[in-house]
């Protein structure tokens, strides 16, 4: 059996200076993903979601932020993860908002009562005929890398609609 000499063996900032570069890989990577469309697509995104949602008698999640938002990207791989993937799809129609970098859409955030001078992401729940139910004041979600997963269910289970013949408590109806 061959052993590994003391001068071989990696110091601990090492380690953390591999995991670092691994997050920021990781952030990279998520920022190539393109969700949001164009700043002015977002009138028209909003509209096809309302009448999607009135179709289907489900909720609209409107999320205001942008492809360089490193916690707008994460929020939406949260979103259509494995756990939560079905609750959204079956109770809500997810539209996702442009704001640019703080600068564009503000009317539509005016609108739904969003405050974007705190930054992104910032969510607001229609019901199926477009009125708001609920909108965050502040970015409760201000720092997705550092929220669980079930925080997000948590929300979708909160502010998804009751269908008759459902309980609230039923995460997929």
């Amino acid at each position: 059996m061959r052993r590994f000499s003391k001068s071989l063996r990696l110091p601990l900032w090492a380690f953390g200076l591999v995991f670092f570069v691994v997050l920021v890989l990781i952030r990279v990577r998520a920022a190539e993903r393109e969700i949001y469309h164009a700043p002015a697509q977002a009138e028209l995104d909003l509209a096809a979601g309302i009448k999607a949602a009135a179709a289907s008698h489900k909720r609209v999640i409107l999320d205001f932020g942008g492809d360089w938002c490193g916690d707008c990207q994460v929020l939406d791989l949260y979103f259509h993860n494995a756990a939560n993937k079905p609750i959204l799809e079956s109770n809500y129609v997810l539209v996702h908002i442009n704001v640019g970098h703080l600068d564009q859409n503000q009317a539509i955030a005016a609108r739904y009562s969003v405050v974007l001078s705190k930054g992104v992401p910032v969510l607001a729940v229609l019901d199926e005929h477009g009125k708001l139910v609920y909108s965050q004041r502040t970015p409760v979600f201000e720092s997705v890398q550092g929220v669980q997963s079930s925080s997000i269910t948590n929300f979708l289970v909160r502010w998804k609609p009751v269908k008759p013949g459902c309980s609230a408590v039923q995460l997929v109806c």
